[in-house]
């Protein structure tokens, strides 16, 4: 039967490198700034659907997945990347 989570109970894929990519940003980059800066190219997240997506609570639309690759200047399939096979 299919489930819509991952192997370990989250509800994205995506979330912790999200987290990761925020982390290493310079200058250190708060959740509500990442909110700030998607609020900017046009996506309507707060503060709080940031720390449900990164912690695994939340799902992840296509467009905020689009949105979030063009923050952090990366591909959006990197984001998918399956963390447990790293």
């Amino acid at each position: 039967m299919f489930t819509n989570k991952a192997k370990d109970g989250r509800n994205n894929l995506c979330g912790e490198r999200i987290a990761r990519l925020r982390k290493q940003m310079v200058p250190k980059v708060s959740q509500r700034a990442l909110a700030d800066m998607l609020q900017i190219i046009g996506l309507d997240l707060d503060k709080n659907a940031v720390q449900r997506i990164e912690s695994g609570k939340r799902f992840v639309t296509d467009i905020e997945l689009l949105a979030f690759a063009r923050v952090f200047g990366v591909d959006v399939n990197s984001l998918l990347e399956d963390q447990q096979t790293k």
